[in-house]
């Protein structure tokens, strides 16, 4: 089937999404509650799964949850990313000092959790340098689970997202485990499968630390049934042997995730590979990444990239080499501030205001891609009820 076959029936799904999420649905809801309730009762959730050929298209990622509304990461992030409508709910894994997994962008927590309020943890600020840059603050690694649950988190961009400090310390930092059961709740509650898209955060520089990402991951995708090929749950990350290594571990579908064509992937640098991103986005590169994963995750920019002054300019032939090797797009990361978008779809001078992010996810979608991370998923929803309403 070709991907212009697959798309038409998704987008339908994608507009009816759409129309529960905005204008409601009481009768879906009223069944959804009937499935969940029958679920309920039936004990803890191991769907099989429909994989993700299922999933509508475009898919629309919940970028840390629903990031433009709530602290990221957090358990109230996720489920409002649900409410609003996405498809899939992101997480970023680093572990702790005991080997937990928990959901945080970064292991710098200085700017999402309240540790600097905390005089007994002090002595723990320190500089260390993570994939070539130095940072220096309080890092998951240095913390036991306990002691990092004594924390709570809090807006990461409150220049940006002032509304988002409403929220701060409403939520602790949650482990990955913690986000599964939820999963499975939510799941019961809803009446579908919760797909998660969960990255592991610089795996090599973890795993020189005797703290390695792929194992511990692994075992509990097992746990709670998500390492089927067919599983709920995409796997990415940026440094390709992270991948290479979970394809090894589990049938789950991985997507290798690329920043910009003249960066490099850490594991890259580390092995000596002279590759860089520009070399992964050619037909050549696409074999190598379809050998091992089933997706990629590049930034906006290499869909479509801006010109000196910051305007989209012409798309690239990314979306139709990736397709030709078989693999889906995610590119990410829509968001709705004027800061974020291209130049030519900013409105007025606040860099805080919102500009015109569908004007922005028009042209985005246009190009094909199958999905998109987004900090605000009922906008990128829309944006794709609207394209679906043109076909």
């Amino acid at each position: 089937m070709t991907q212009g076959e697959r798309r038409t029936p998704a987008r339908r799904t994608v507009l009816g999404a759409a129309g529960a999420t905005v204008l409601g649905a009481s009768t879906a809801l009223a069944a959804g509650t009937a499935r969940a309730d029958e679920q309920q009762a039936a004990g803890p959730a191991r769907t099989p799964g429909r994989g993700y050929r299922s999933l509508p298209v475009p898919t629309v990622i919940g970028h840390r949850g629903a990031a433009g509304y709530r602290p990221e990461h957090t358990l109230g992030s996720y489920r409002h990313a649900l409410d609003l409508g996405a498809h899939v709910v992101e997480q970023d894994l680093v572990p702790t000092r005991d080997g937990h997994l928990v959901c945080r962008h970064e292991n710098d927590i200085t700017g999402t959790t309240d540790v600097a309020d905390h005089p007994e943890f002090a002595s723990r600020k320190t500089t260390k340098t993570v994939d070539g840059t130095a940072l220096t603050g309080w890092f998951t690694e240095d913390f036991t689970l306990a002691e990092l649950k004594t924390l709570r988190a809090k807006e990461r961009i409150p220049g940006t997202r002032q509304e988002n400090t409403l929220y701060d310390g409403r939520w602790t930092v949650p482990t990955f485990e913690e986000v599964l059961r939820w999963a499975e709740e939510e799941g019961r509650r809803r009446g579908r499968e919760i797909w998660l898209h969960v990255e592991t955060k610089h795996p090599n520089y973890f795993r020189s630390l005797g703290l390695g990402l792929e194992e511990p991951l692994a075992k509990l995708l097992r746990r709670y049934g998500r390492h089927r090929a067919n599983s709920p749950v995409f796997l990415q990350s940026f440094e390709p042997s992270s991948i290479q290594r979970l394809a090894k571990l589990v049938d789950a579908p991985g997507v290798v995730l690329l920043s910009g064509a003249s960066s490099r992937p850490w594991d890259f640098v580390e092995a000596g590979d002279p590759r860089t991103v520009a070399d992964l986005v050619t037909p050549e590169g696409l074999a190598w990444i379809a050998s091992y994963a089933r997706g990629i995750g590049p930034t906006l920019d290499l869909v479509i990239p801006k010109d000196a002054n910051g305007r989209l300019g012409t798309p690239t032939t990314l979306v139709r080499d990736a397709h030709a090797e078989g693999l889906i797009l995610h590119p990410y990361t829509h968001r709705n501030e004027n800061a974020f978008l291209p130049a030519d779809f900013r409105k007025g001078t606040d860099p805080t205001a919102y500009g015109d992010a569908f004007g922005a996810l028009k042209r985005y979608l246009e190009t094909g891609i199958d999905g998109i991370f987004s900090d605000n998923p009922d906008t990128a929803l829309l944006a794709a009820a609207d394209l679906a309403a043109r076909d």
